[in-house]
């Protein structure tokens, strides 16, 4: 399957690594640790600079990798990552679902998980339907709804945190790709794509989910309000349970002996 390597094998791809950054933003400051691992070409190109991660590496089948290997079969040590960045990477592979149990293995307790994806109830489907655009990128991979990746998410234990949109756009056209994106330069949005982000927030083109490792302990811990109260039962009288006041026994007391 054609895969993409480069934000520029993509249509209009400088634009959505910026919307991408943009709203990976303000969640690096957020997470904590030691590794933060990017699976895929595309997401070793994702600007990670703030994140309070201090070590970052990459994980695909490239010259460039820092780890030249298959994301369904990670060589990383289980519980050994902090966070997982994926771009763009489960559209255009044979088994999702193994690659997102890779990463819950690799991941430790309360670990981070970003997944970004094109959303096919969203303008970017139209690609699908028009045979010109069937073969090409990113339209030839498979466009999974957000929600069954929630659901993936759910089945592993995670819990999640954010499930955002951006990228109100079909893609369609050469203009964007053969014009190269200019971040100092404010980017007019066209009408009908503000129209759609305020009455259809949820058709972006491309989701961002945002998700958190939740480990259940092995042992239960029962609910203090249903521990029931202990059954206090009267002491023992010594068989003396059947003598009024009246019939109490009296001890003779002692009188002093003078000497």
């Amino acid at each position: 399957m054609l895969k993409p390597h480069i934000w520029q094998d993509l249509p209009f791809g400088e634009l959505l690594q910026a919307e991408i950054e943009a709203k990976l933003a303000p969640w690096w400051p957020r997470i904590f640790g030691y590794h933060l691992l990017k699976a895929g070409a595309l997401s070793s190109q994702l600007n990670s600079l703030h994140c309070n991660i201090a070590r970052h590496f990459c994980v695909y089948d490239g010259a460039d990798a820092s780890i030249q290997a298959d994301p369904h079969h990670l060589p990383v040590q289980q519980s050994a990552i902090d966070a997982v960045l994926s771009c763009f990477l489960l559209e255009f592979e044979s088994d999702p679902y193994q690659i997102l149990r890779e990463f819950d293995r690799v991941l430790i307790s309360s670990g981070y998980i970003f997944i970004v994806g094109f959303n096919p109830i969203s303008p970017v489907f139209i690609g699908k339907i028009l045979p010109k655009y069937q073969t090409q990128l990113p339209w030839n991979g498979q466009f999974f709804m957000p929600s069954r990746v929630k659901d993936w998410l759910g089945l592993l234990g995670y819990q999640v945190l954010a499930d955002e949109r951006l990228m109100y756009h079909s893609l369609l056209g050469q203009s964007g790709a053969n014009m190269p994106y200019q971040a100092n330069k404010p980017q007019q949005t066209p009408w009908w794509q503000k129209s759609i982000a305020t009455w259809l927030p949820s058709t972006g083109s491309v989701y961002l989910i945002v998700a958190r490792k939740m480990t259940t302990p092995l042992t239960p811990i029962k609910d203090k309000s249903k521990l029931k109260a202990p059954n206090w039962s009267t002491a023992p009288t010594a068989g003396r349970t059947g003598l009024t006041h009246t019939q109490r026994i009296k001890t003779p007391l002692l009188k002093p002996t003078k000497y």
